[in-house]
């Protein structure tokens, strides 16, 4: 049992690690400018103002003058919400189209494993990627937060990296859904990448309008880095409102697998 889990997971764990220092080496870089940037601009708000109000809205940015804001801005909404939700979908959305459009499927199914678990233990392996990537950064930042003088509290930092795991899972999820409504793997992850920034685009344009309980149904919603770091507010509601929407979608993708013809 769970021996597809293992399998994946244990070959996902290099470029996991790989995909990890990399986060860790953003958040060294942005911490590393942000002295610089707030001495270059007294009044690093002002410059905002500048800025076009849609900008300021799709990204959410709410200060710069604060590390807390500026890494909120700079390597969560960025590297976090944007860059490592793209990331997570696309790499879900190979998990079984790929094996279905390389003909490898048929000789997993061939094994005493039903469709349902194949898809349950494909997305169960995500969980590696999703959690490895998320052990170094929070220990730079921390460091690095008092190396220029600037300290974070720790749980803040902790909750940012926590919270954003059930975020990550409801990409994942989008990702298994294409993967296996789409038997082409490049389609499927087309489609989740498009799906999974449409959703954000959606979500941040919606804020504040009339419209905006529309942007219910968007991940993003759901986990605010700004409130977190600028805060200290922890969303627990939208914690479950994350996994239950990766547990929908892990289960619509084990019916429509289930039932689904390979041929």
């Amino acid at each position: 049992m769970f021996e597809v889990a293992r399998y994946d997971g244990r070959h996902r764990l290099t470029g996991s690690a790989v995909l990890g220092a990399g986060m860790a080496l953003l958040a060294a870089l942005v911490i590393w400018v942000y002295p610089s940037f707030g001495e270059a601009f007294e009044d690093a708000d002002a410059l905002l103002e500048a800025y076009p109000d849609q900008i300021i809205q799709l990204f959410d940015i709410q200060t710069m003058t604060t590390l807390e804001g500026f890494l909120a801005f700079e390597l969560y909404m960025f590297g976090w919400i944007i860059l490592l939700g793209l990331y997570v979908a696309y790499a879900t959305a190979g998990v079984i189209a790929d094996d279905v459009d390389r003909g490898r499927m048929d000789v997993l199914l061939a094994m005493p494993i039903s469709r349902a678990q194949v898809v349950r233990e494909k997305f169960a392996a995500m969980v590696v990627p999703i959690v490895v990537v998320n052990l170094p950064t929070p220990i730079v930042v921390f460091v690095g937060s008092r190396l220029i003088d600037h300290p974070i509290a720790a749980s803040d930092v902790l909750a940012a990296h926590l919270l954003s795991i059930p975020y990550l899972l409801a990409c994942a999820g989008i990702g298994l859904l294409a993967s296996v409504v789409f038997d082409r793997a490049s389609i499927a992850q087309r489609v989740a990448l498009g799906v999974t920034f449409g959703l954000y685009l959606f979500e941040s344009l919606l804020a504040e309008t009339d419209s905006e309980a529309l942007g219910a149904i968007a991940p993003m919603r759901y986990y605010d880095p700004n409130a977190i770091l600028l805060d200290g507010e922890y969303d627990l509601v939208g914690v479950v409102v994350l996994l239950a929407m990766t547990i929908g979608l892990v289960l619509v993708s084990q019916f429509w697998f289930a039932r689904s013809d390979l041929n």
